[in-house]
């Protein structure tokens, strides 16, 4: 009898150049997540993880879950185990809508696509509008998970600026009107306006009406990324830019991530007609049908009780949550550092004195076990080396704090060694900002500093 085969050794780089040749270009446009890199190493128990944008599943009841598996093997088994329509179960499509009608929003079942999860929307979006050299414009800073799909499908992205309101919609339209002048015309443009991700911060009311004229005016779509906006904390409802624009120009993303579970994968988006039907296409292309068990989970989810309380209580806990990081940055980070103070959502965005990058202090705050998101992971033009993403909700209080002085203790080291270097007491003078109030929080003037790597335009 013949001993088993040794398996094969991982590659090297030999293979690397065997494989090469046959990769498509589009592959030397692909960069990961600075997220998805981080979650094996804070996977680990030991690791205080403020990287990841995880809501507290634990809260989910034990028995809410038993209850809606028993119900689904019951009585659904076989059609939980089958295919199913690419576009969603129609039940499913009735769950969605209830969701956006929370908000005060009105969705036909034909214009909903049911997907995995949010991110694939964004995918879709951006494989059915952008052929290479195509421009998006994204807020600056956007959606860490956005800037790989942007990148693989070669997108030339132009970041506006934002501030304590959101987009700044004023630059908005001057970024247009250059491009116009190179006779360049945007695709889309993709925000975040409630709660924004990474920065924390909420669009205002008049922002999202010009927003809206402006994407009539000139006949641009807009694709509205809205996980958030149930998750308020204090502060009145916003409408959703969908509501305001009624689906003409406005795509509209949704998840049930972060409202229900993120580990069930199902997301949607509502869309034009003709664009809807292409999106449709691409999606039958990449996994023909969204899984028919998760739509399945939702459904009987929705029958057994009322979504809404599980969202009010996971707001209640967000808020103290919160509400314990900002006393903890208050507490440890240097008088420089500046931060939001989010009305919703998951996020923070914190910017340290100029002097200090992120990524080299994510390197050294791993040595301590504790984790974020470097503020460049949510740029394409080279910005955000002083930034830096905090999450709030995926850990408890305790952690929180402890977190945030693990990272405050290295950020003293590195403001020690800058005075050493260079004979200064480690203060940086910037410039001023006004200290205002918006209604989503206050978004400090992110640091400028020279462009790294493609040029992407805009803000």
């Amino acid at each position: 009898m013949s001993s088993p085969q040794k398996p094969p050794s991982r590659s090297t780089s030999r293979d690397l150049e065997r494989y090469a040749g046959l990769f498509a270009s589009r592959t030397r446009m692909m960069t990961s997540s600075a997220m998805r890199d981080l979650m094996a190493i804070t996977a680990r128990p030991e690791v205080i993880s403020l990287a990841g944008g995880l809501p507290d599943t634990s809260t989910f009841p034990p028995e809410t879950f038993a209850a809606v598996t028993a119900k689904i093997a019951e009585e659904s088994c076989a059609k939980a185990l089958q295919y199913g329509p690419t576009d969603g179960l129609d039940e499913t499509k009735g769950c969605i809508a209830e969701v956006m009608a929370a908000e005060g929003m009105h969705a036909h079942h034909e214009d909903i696509v049911v997907t995995t999860g949010g991110q694939q929307v964004i995918d879709l979006v951006t494989k059915t509008l952008i052929d290479p050299g195509d421009v998006i414009i994204a807020e600056g800073p956007t959606y860490p998970g956005a800037v790989p799909v942007f990148n693989a499908y070669q997108a030339d992205v132009v970041q506006v600026d934002m501030d304590s309101d959101g987009m700044r919609v004023d630059l908005l339209e001057e970024t247009l009107d250059r491009l116009g002048r190179e006779g360049r015309r945007p695709k889309f443009i993709y925000t975040v306006p409630s709660f924004q991700n990474p920065a924390g911060v909420t669009m205002s009311l008049p922002r999202r009406r010009r927003l809206v004229e402006v994407a009539n005016q000139r006949e641009l779509l807009v694709l509205e990324d809205n996980p958030y906006g149930l998750l308020r904390y204090e502060g009145e409802p916003l409408p959703p830019l969908f509501s305001l624009d009624g689906g003409v120009f406005v795509m509209y993303l949704g998840t049930f991530s972060k409202i229900l579970s993120p580990g069930i994968r199902l997301g949607w988006v509502v869309a034009p007609p003709p664009v809807l039907e292409k999106i449709n296409l691409g999606k039958q292309e990449a996994d023909l049908c969204t899984s028919t068990l998760s739509q399945l989970m939702v459904q009987a989810y929705f029958k057994q009780g009322d979504w809404r309380d599980y969202v009010g209580s996971l707001s209640e806990i967000y808020r103290s949550r919160r509400d314990a990081m900002l006393a903890a940055l208050a507490d440890h980070f240097p008088r420089e550092a500046e931060w939001t103070r989010p009305a919703g959502g998951l996020f923070i965005w914190a910017t340290l004195p100029s002097y200090i990058d992120t990524t080299d202090l994510l390197a050294r705050a791993l040595r301590d076990n504790v984790a974020f998101v470097p503020g460049a992971a949510a740029f394409l033009d080279g910005r955000g080396h002083s930034s830096m993403r905090l999450n709030f909700s995926g850990c408890d209080e305790a952690r929180l704090r402890e977190g945030i002085r693990r990272i405050g203790e290295v950020i003293k080291e590195q403001v020690a060694l800058y005075g050493t270097l260079t004979g200064e007491l480690g203060t940086v003078k910037t410039e001023e900002v006004p200290d205002t109030e918006g209604e989503g929080g206050r978004l400090v003037e992110l640091p400028r500093r020279p462009a790294r790597g493609r040029r992407a335009g805009g803000a």
